[in-house]
């Protein structure tokens, strides 16, 4: 590793590898650190993308950090702790420093966040055991896998009915567990009954497994209700405490009235407010699919190298315009 680079990725995975390569591949100097903590670890693989369908994450990571070492970009290990403003070379007055967990101190022209999230799950006794196996939150992610099966769907927030409505095109064998009446009204009731969701009333004290595979909940009353699949869903929190320095804070993200989550506010090519730091990924976009966050990536990348090259460009100019013997550097 060395002290200077053109662009610091911070997280490694689609998000941040695909920023990567493509920058390697303009042959920019590139840094990627990843702290090795992927939002979908636990899952046995990553679905719609296209070309690389039911993927083991941690193989599409493998590939990806194959494919951009072949550009020489280079990828650490670690977590970044601190992040500021430097001031620059020459005629490109936008430099950035960062901390290693290590201590180490790098430095560059660009950022790229693609730090991913962190899933804040209900609290529920053996959920969290089961997340990204017996117990899912996207049918797009992992319904399939579900199909035909007996689905749980929690209901812990306004959005929860539909969630059961989006898993009942999965499986004619869908429960609903209100845990809150207030969350349902007669109008959801009635497209429960319509489609044959059966809804239960009351919380979900815990969730059952056996030998790793969940089988089923136990409800406040004490009766069990056997399960194949539990459809639960996470307040999804972004990694971004290290951007304090740069004054970048994550804004909520509100679906249907309800806090989903948080995120950073970017443009359309990835720039944050800050100039010089660009962000992809479920950091910016907490419902973005692996495929898409590769997307917004590639874009990200692409739109650091653009301005680059327009900082190339300015440098060019003022060292061409300099007398004979001078320089500003």
């Amino acid at each position: 590793m060395r002290d200077h680079y053109d662009v610091i990725v911070i997280g490694g995975s689609a998000a941040g590898l695909s920023a990567a390569l493509i920058l390697g591949r303009s042959r920019r100097s590139v840094l990627v650190v990843d702290a090795g903590e992927p939002r979908n670890a636990p899952a046995e693989g990553a679905h719609n993308y296209l070309g690389r369908e039911g993927v083991a994450p941690a193989e599409l990571t493998r590939i990806g950090r194959d494919e951009v070492a072949a550009y020489g970009v280079e990828v650490t290990a670690g977590r970044v702790v601190a992040t500021s403003v430097t001031e620059g070379t020459g005629a490109d007055p936008v430099g950035f420093s960062v901390t290693l967990d290590s201590g180490a101190v790098v430095t560059s022209r660009r950022l790229v966040v693609a730090s991913g999230t962190v899933d804040v799950l209900p609290d529920v006794p053996g959920l969290a055991e089961q997340w990204g196996r017996g117990v899912v939150h996207c049918p797009f992610c992992h319904g399939w896998e579900v199909r035909d099966g007996r689905i749980g769907v929690l209901v812990t927030t306004p959005n929860g009915a539909h969630h059961a409505q989006m898993f009942r095109a999965l499986s004619d064998r869908v429960t609903a567990f209100v845990t809150d009446p207030a969350l349902v009204d007669d109008t959801v009731i009635a497209g429960f009954r319509s489609r044959g969701i059966e809804a239960v009333d009351g919380p979900v004290t815990r969730v059952l497994s056996s030998d790793g595979v969940l089988t089923g909940v136990e409800l406040g009353s004490g009766q069990v209700v056997p399960l194949d699949a539990l459809a639960a869903a996470s307040t999804v929190e972004p990694r971004v405490g290290f951007l304090e320095g740069l004054g970048l804070r994550a804004e909520d993200v509100v679906v249907n009235g309800f806090r989903f989550g948080g995120g950073l506010t970017v443009d359309a090519v990835g720039q944050t407010g800050v100039r010089g730091v660009y962000a992809a990924g479920n950091v910016t976009s907490p419902m973005a699919t692996v495929i898409a966050s590769a997307a917004a990536g590639a874009q990200a990348g692409a739109a650091v190298h653009g301005d680059l090259v327009q900082a190339d460009i300015a440098a060019a100019l003022a060292a061409a315009a300099e007398p004979a013997g001078q320089s500003t550097r």
